[in-house]
């Protein structure tokens, strides 16, 4: 094959001014640092002399990129003066049809006083029609996996139990065993001042057993195996995974969803139960280092303050709240789109609406149960 020769401009002054272009002006040759440079100062130069000639017939090649350096030095229009072959007019007439097109310039409308309240309000009903949909078909799952236990996705069901359970003991412990140390340190003070060191028991036991617990570790889950799953739902949608299942005729919802959400509605409560235990725990220990109260009487006086129904009600919550996380996880989980940015936002969204709605549902049952004695 032979070589190109390099892009070159040069101005002849007889018999009349006349830039002269040769060689191959093409894209990988124009890539060149140094010959764009010296072109692009030729070509700059030329634009002081109305009255230039241009000579093409010396090209040996040209394509798109040489044609636009030469069209934008021209402004945008062909020269009155040139010489060039026809096999180089077709992209310069090309060139000058682009260049009449309008291009539209976006019309911003005047947005109605509650426009955005409207947008938000329709959003908000197309997710809560998406939760509805997505419960109903756990529940049809769930009415299928009850009459065929032996077909049900129980490996699954078992992976989800310890990765949602098992793997986030650690954390909640952790947590929960310095919330109590915290809440019980602020509140002997508070109370130490007053000479009302007994109730330290029933503060923290109440507190932590029927609000505390169940509420700590439903924000933990959330930011941990809530965000785990709608990444791992969006990843699937993204390597269309999910549309190969679909394709194969193997039930999302039964495969998928189902396991997710039987899973933390089993180990929420388990979690609680930890979180309470770490937290009391705890709030014992650092009951002795300010009130001086030995951790057995503080046990001793822990069932006699705290009622059974408060202890039920904790319970409640968790598997309320796991299964409003899991529902939640699974929902932002499918809604991901194909693409990185909608698998960060779909995760982030998730966490977001899966804490303020147990918050919200944490308020309902306060208010559902305030006649239940503390």
């Amino acid at each position: 094959m032979q070589r190109q020769l390099p892009p070159a401009l040069t101005i002849e002054h007889s018999p009349h001014l006349t830039a002269r272009l040769s060689g191959a002006w093409l894209a990988d040759l124009l890539s060149d640092d140094l010959v764009a440079a010296a072109l692009t100062q030729s070509l700059q130069e030329t634009k002081q002399n109305t009255e230039l000639c241009w000579d093409l017939s010396s090209l040996t090649a040209l394509d798109y990129i040489g044609a636009q350096m030469l069209w934008e030095v021209w402004g945008k229009r062909t020269p009155e003066q040139i010489h060039m072959p026809t096999q180089f007019a077709a992209l310069f007439r090309r060139l000058e049809e682009v260049s009449q097109i309008q291009v539209p310039t976006p019309i911003k409308q005047a947005g109605l006083p509650f426009g955005r309240l409207g947008q938000l309000s329709l959003n908000f009903a197309l997710h809560m029609i998406g939760i509805t949909e997505l419960l109903g078909r756990f529940l049809i799952d769930l009415g299928k996996f009850i009459r065929h236990p032996s077909r049900g996705p129980w490996k699954e069901l078992s992976a989800n139990i310890y990765r949602t359970g098992y793997q986030a003991l650690a954390i909640t412990a952790l947590v929960g065993f310095l919330i109590g140390v915290v809440l019980s340190y602020l509140s002997g003070q508070q109370l130490r001042n007053y000479g009302g060191d007994l109730f330290i028991v029933n503060l923290l036991g109440v507190s932590i057993i029927r609000e505390l617990g169940p509420m700590l570790a439903a924000i933990l889950i959330a930011g941990r195996s809530g965000s785990a799953i709608t990444a791992q739902l969006g990843v699937m949608k993204v390597t269309e995974e999910l549309d190969a299942m679909r394709v194969m005729g193997i039930p999302i919802g039964f495969r998928l969803i189902m396991p997710k959400v039987l899973a933390l509605a089993f180990t929420m409560p388990m979690i609680v139960i930890w979180t309470d235990i770490m937290a009391l725990i705890g709030g014992a220990l650092s009951a002795q280092v300010i009130l001086d109260m030995s951790p057995g009487f503080f046990l001793h006086k822990l069932p006699d303050v705290v009622s059974l129904g408060n202890f039920w009600i904790g319970l409640g919550k968790g598997v309320v709240f796991g299964i409003l996380i899991a529902m939640i996880a699974c929902h932002y989980g499918l809604r991901i789109k194909p693409n990185t940015e909608s698998l960060g936002q779909g995760t982030t969204s998730s966490v977001v609406v899966s804490i303020t709605t147990v918050i919200i549902a944490d308020a309902i049952f306060a208010i559902v149960f305030s006649k239940v004695p503390y």
